[in-house]
């Protein structure tokens, strides 16, 4: 699978019920991509990947509960437990001019205003009005950062990179003044 060919969306969270139903955790709650599309692709905590067609979909309060083909059981529903959930961008239609699908984030260099480098995007979480990126670098603390303009002021897809205008309490802490 071509890392263009398809946009990560969240990960299966948990098992639901007795008949084979997933709870799926996207990186975006409002989302409801997974409602618009017929198949996903999931890889697994092994590594192997899947194709998936989806039998039904229900929003619930913080996931999504969704039933794939040919998962009929609680047993076979956790063995996806962890795994990442695509889809196929050729499902979707396009994002409009700046604006960006969240998965398309996660993997970006992030750098500061002046070029030196924070991390990369390794997680999204979706905790408020705002995702938040979580960059994570050896050797640093981990960094969230809202995804918001005051933040996050360029997304460069094609360079794979993103500047990161870190909040100022981080400012305040390099400026050596105390405050």
């Amino acid at each position: 699978m071509s890392a263009q060919a398809c946009l990560e969306l969240g990960y299966v969270a948990r098992a639901h019920g007795l008949r084979g139903e997933v709870a799926v955790k996207s990186f975006d709650p409002a989302s409801e991509t997974l409602g618009l599309v017929e198949r996903v692709r999931l890889r697994l905590r092994s590594g192997e990947e899947r194709e998936y067609a989806l039998e039904s979909f229900r929003p619930a309060n913080k996931e999504d509960l969704v039933a794939f083909e040919g998962v009929e059981s609680r047993t076979a529903a956790e063995a996806l437990v962890g795994a990442k959930v695509f889809v196929y961008r050729e499902d979707l239609e396009p994002p409009e001019e700046g604006e960006f699908f969240q998965g398309d984030l996660v993997g970006l260099d992030a750098v500061d205003e002046k070029g030196a480098p924070l991390g990369t995007v390794e997680e999204i979480w979706s905790t408020g009005e705002v995702p938040n990126l979580v960059i994570r670098a050896k050797g640093r603390p981990e960094l969230v950062v809202p995804f918001a303009d005051e933040f996050v002021p360029t997304v460069d897809l094609p360079a794979r990179r993103i500047v990161i205008r870190p909040p100022e309490y981080l400012e305040a802490d390099d400026s050596g003044d105390g405050g």
